[in-house]
């Protein structure tokens, strides 16, 4: 650390909200950079986030390249986040879908014998695939997590391979002061 002759030491602050599955490799990963922590946030709030309030010494060296891999590491944080949520999401849309057409499939059996005439038979033909749609939506659902996680998971490797690189290259700027 740099220091003037009177020992005083100017300090620049950063309050950071990270979700609480990250706060281990952001910990980590604000160190590289030569952030401290100096509070961390009582628990996740309701969106399940923990808020940080980092310090580091104001007159670093390299600081210029030091925050441009701090916005690299942030941009992959949440590049990661959005792919674990995607897996998710591609299931429930997937789910949903499959529900709604059994819906769909079972207003049409409900129309057909409300109808001024009901049409028994053409009750029976909707509501067995309305029925078989409800069934299977939550098969569907599985089934799409399950193939969504097995493409996003060597993606979601790579992005954190690209993270500790990053905070390498950080940790190394850092050492050479």
């Amino acid at each position: 650390m740099t220091q003037k002759s009177n020992g005083f030491v100017a300090y620049e602050y950063q309050e950071v909200s990270v979700e609480q599955r990250y706060l281990a490799y952001c910990l980590d990963g604000y160190a590289c950079f030569g952030w401290q922590v100096e509070v961390a946030g009582q628990g996740a709030d309701l969106q399940g986030r923990v808020t940080l309030r980092l310090k580091r010494e104001r007159h670093i060296l390299n600081r210029v390249e030091l925050t441009r891999l701090q916005r690299q590491f942030e941009a992959i944080l949440r590049e990661i986040s959005t792919l674990e949520r995607s897996r998710k999401n591609h299931a429930d849309v997937a789910g949903l879908c499959c529900g709604l057409a059994g819906t769909a499939f079972m207003a049409g059996s409900t129309f057909a014998v409300t109808a001024a005439t009901p049409i028994i038979w053409l009750c029976v033909v909707l509501a067995i695939p309305g029925f078989a749609l409800w069934g299977l939506a939550y098969p569907v659902y599985r089934h799409a997590l399950k193939r969504r996680d097995q493409e996003v998971a060597p993606l979601v490797e790579r992005k954190f391979d690209e993270m500790y690189a990053v905070c390498e290259k950080a940790y190394r700027l850092r050492s050479e002061q």
